[in-house]
């Protein structure tokens, strides 16, 4: 068992949906190995509204909105005590829960980005924000974080998923087994159930014209399985492997499940599924690009999985 320290930047706006990924943080992670930076962006008044001061027409207008900023920076703070307070009674060490709130400078994605350069192994936040209206920006938000963080894993929590079992949705790149090896700092020194989990999508030959040219051609049938088989195959090997790099990252063997799932249509709709059917709170999957300029997007089934995995905690591992 390792004792490796992760360093927690949960980015939080005092939604309850924040609270959720405070508390799904607290369970997934070993007291003792993590330290863990509750940071907020404030938002702050636009300098232009005070403007408004000078003129007496609209100077009545000043008060409920000062009143409204201090409500809400009250809230906040005691919002962070609450959050802090979990952890300690977590078992977290007092020393390694700290508090950062900073006025919004660039905008609030970018902002928790930057933040996340300062040495952070991961960064999570809540999918949605304190009201249905700010759903669409907070929501947004977490959008934007995936594109900006190409290098720091990210987890998008939704819901308030439990953190006993893990879905890893696994190809077969190179990128797999950083995913993996990730995975690894995750789960060591926990009782978390791990599934190495990989989708196979039919052969959709795509138009009548072609379907009928198989029926023809029976050999291309043949073929298809073959092809089935080896991807089968392939996978296997890599599910040997992670497996392997899972158990000298300190997980015990039998936490370790795998699965593959043949002939489905849409891999992300299968990967969430399986998430859904099988009681798991989280799913993890790599960060995959065409190109370069393309890693800092995320792959197409990627991205699917995000947008329906919405009561789940979601990372994506760079």
């Amino acid at each position: 068992m390792g004792k490796y320290k992760r360093r927690i930047l949960l980015a939080v706006d005092g939604s309850d949906q924040a609270f959720e990924a405070v508390r799904y943080v607290g369970h997934l992670f070993p007291p003792n190995r993590m330290e863990v930076v509750l940071f907020h962006v404030l938002t702050k008044i636009p300098e232009s509204f005070w403007d408004i001061e000078s003129n007496p027409t609209f100077r009545h207008q000043l008060a409920p909105v000062t009143v409204w900023a201090t409500q809400q920076q009250t809230a906040m703070q005691e919002f962070m005590e609450k959050s802090r307070q979990l952890f300690v009674k977590q078992g977290v060490p007092e020393e390694a829960v700290s508090i950062k709130s900073q006025e919004r400078q660039v905008g609030i994605a970018r902002d928790i980005a930057r933040e996340a350069q300062k040495d952070y192994d991961s960064v999570v936040v809540g999918r949605w924000g304190v009201s249905k209206l700010k759903d669409l920006v907070w929501g947004s938000i977490a959008n934007k974080l995936v594109a900006h963080l190409i290098h720091i894993p990210l987890c998008v929590v939704g819901g308030a998923p439990e953190s006993g079992k893990i879905l890893v949705a696994l190809d077969t790149s190179e990128e797999a087994m950083r995913t993996v090896d990730y995975l690894g700092t995750m789960v060591d020194g926990t009782d978390l159930k791990v599934t190495l989990f990989h989708v196979i999508r039919r052969f959709d030959l795509g138009s009548q014209r072609y379907e009928a040219s198989l029926s023809l051609h029976k050999e291309w049938e043949g073929e298809v399985k073959k092809e089935f088989l080896e991807a089968e195959r392939s996978t296997e090997a890599v599910f040997q492997k992670a497996a392997g790099h899972l158990e000298k990252a300190g997980v015990e063997v039998d936490r370790i499940s795998t699965k593959i799932l043949t002939g489905v249509a849409s891999r992300a709709k299968a990967i969430v599924e399986e998430a859904k059917n099988g009681g798991y709170g989280t799913i993890v999957f790599g960060r995959r690009g065409l190109s370069r300029v393309e890693e800092f997007f995320m792959g197409r089934v990627s991205s699917k999985v995000m947008q329906l995995a919405q009561e789940m905690a979601v990372w994506v591992v760079s």
